[in-house]
């Protein structure tokens, strides 16, 4: 069918400028979370197997060291073996059958249900994690120690930021030396500030019963928390190589017994706390998730756990870590085909940059890794935005250009749609050989504009004299602008009642809220 050409250009790049302002609804916004990816896959079939095999093979004959007592009961219980040296072995038919047994199809819930990510098949999304040790003051270069606030601020930049689909924590708050006090606020802060679904972690099991506390209180009381958990455990329940972490599996436990869904998180450093060759480190990472995956199902059969492979990537030359290298998207994208082999919902890093502030060693680290995560399909990926310093920095300005770049990097994933309307030369007819001779002002082009292409918010497309006449902007003051803009209004995600009841109950310290 042949669409009428516009003669006119329907108020020019002013009125297509407006256009593209107004904000989508998001079922026809151009990227949105859960897009498909998978269309790359650096691990052939056969590759695939070997790794698989070579991994049952390491839980059948090495085995974990140092499980807790209350891990040894429920793994022996299950069929896993104890062995003379204290090794607790995986029996391939274990492992096999705790597989059939775990859960597929997921949903990680948000307090507001159109932030639900539903983990299936290769559906994809992004956000944060990392929890670092410092800010980054990108206009000053410095470093400083974060607290609760940066972290309450951090979760308002990602309520605001559509591109940005989870919070994970993203920082320390340092100001806490009680880990009670620390397990709690970092919570309360996250949770006030964003009601997509947020991911936390426990220094240890006895502060667990106090955050689900909170947590009930939050969502309505135990049953509606429980109907939907809107909080996850990133749980580093392995010290790599094959050492469980005796406190990280208590606490483990005691999120599963109160129904809080759990990111088995293996962190091995390629070269140092995993081995040199990218495949074997991928082959470590994946069997120490199946071992959680065995201990999981053991507990609590069909528990919804994230196969978290994180294998990380070390500079060899002097040891450091090295998460914006093309090695670290190798791994990341081969755990993601491993993932899909298990039919299991699977997280890992991108994102990461080793530059200290956002620069442009910070901008091909973080876009490489991001965009191979999402065509591997990774269904979680964390880390993606506003990390810097190898995860020892976070900077809230970072996180906020990190929006435009995961938007492009979506619209890569989600790929190119060959319809018949697409491939119709109609259009092309009637422009050509009727029309103007372009497709500018074409009804076809207007109308696709805004559900076929992602537009930056920050990214500066203008030519050299346009920008000139706008005064020159750079792009880290838009970023700072922006940040400004978001936390100059009030944010918080708590009714005041709420608010009142927690920060009573839990003697929690004051947040400011713009």
């Amino acid at each position: 069918m042949t669409e009428t050409p516009t003669r006119r250009r329907s108020g020019g790049r002013a009125a297509r400028t407006a256009a593209r302002s107004q904000k989508l609804h998001a079922d026809i916004r151009p990227v949105r979370p859960g897009l498909p990816g998978g269309q790359y896959r650096p691990l052939s079939d056969t590759d695939v197997l070997r790794i698989h095999e070579a991994a049952l093979a390491a839980l059948e004959e090495i085995g974990f060291a140092k499980a807790p007592p209350s891990g040894v009961r429920i793994l022996t219980g299950a069929g896993a073996e104890m062995g003379a040296d204290g090794r607790i072995r995986f029996p391939r038919a274990l492992v096999e059958d705790m597989l059939a047994k775990a859960s597929r199809g997921i949903t990680l819930h948000g307090r507001d249900p159109a932030y639900d990510l539903h983990l299936e098949r290769t559906n994809t999304h992004y956000g944060t994690a990392g929890a670092a040790v410092h800010m980054v003051d990108p206009f000053t270069g410095t470093y400083r120690d974060p607290g609760m606030q940066d972290l309450y601020d951090a979760a308002r930049l990602v309520q605001a930021l559509d591109n940005v689909h989870f919070l994970q924590r993203p920082v320390v708050c340092r100001e806490f030396t009680d880990n009670a006090e620390l397990d709690l606020h970092t919570l309360y802060a996250a949770c006030a500030g964003t009601t997509k679904h947020v991911g936390t972690s426990f220094t240890e099991a006895a502060n667990v019963p106090a955050c689900i506390e909170m947590l009930h209180e939050i969502a309505g009381g135990e049953a509606a928390w429980r109907e939907r958990p809107f909080v996850s455990n990133s749980n580093c329940f392995v010290v790599p190589p094959f050492t469980f972490a005796e406190e990280s599996c208590e606490v483990m436990e005691a999120c599963i017994r109160a129904g809080m869904p759990v990111l088995l998180l293996s962190a091995g450093q390629a070269g140092a706390t995993a081995p040199a060759p990218i495949a074997t480190a991928v082959v470590q990472a994946v069997a120490e998730c199946l071992a959680g995956v065995v201990y999981v199902n053991a507990l609590a059969p069909g528990h919804t756990a994230i196969f978290g492979t994180w294998p990380f990537v070390s500079d060899l030359r002097t040891g450091a870590m090295s998460g914006g290298s093309g090695e670290q998207a190798l791994l990341t994208a081969a755990c993601a085909q491993m993932h899909q082999f298990y039919g299991l919902p699977g997280g890992a890093a991108a994102g990461i940059a080793d530059s200290k502030l956002p620069d442009m060693q910070a901008g091909w680290e973080q876009a490489i890794s991001n965009v191979m995560a999402g065509l591997s399909g990774l269904n979680m990926i964390y880390e993606a935005a506003g990390m810097h310093a190898s995860l020892m920095g976070f900077c809230l300005e970072s996180l906020v250009l990190g929006n435009d770049l995961l938007g492009q990097v979506q619209r890569c994933v989600r790929g190119v749609e060959v319809r018949d309307e697409y491939v119709s030369i109609d259009v092309m007819k009637s422009v050509i050989l009727e029309g103007p001779g372009h497709y500018l002002g074409h009804a076809q082009t207007l109308r696709l504009m805004q559900t076929e292409y992602i537009y930056p918010e920050l990214a500066d497309r203008s030519s050299p004299k346009e920008w000139v006449e706008k005064g020159q902007p750079m792009l880290l003051d838009r970023a700072r602008q922006r940040k400004e803009e978001i936390l100059g209004r009030d944010g918080h995600m708590f009714a005041p009642d709420l608010e009142a009841r927690l920060r009573e109950r839990f003697d929690l310290r004051p947040l400011k809220r713009e």
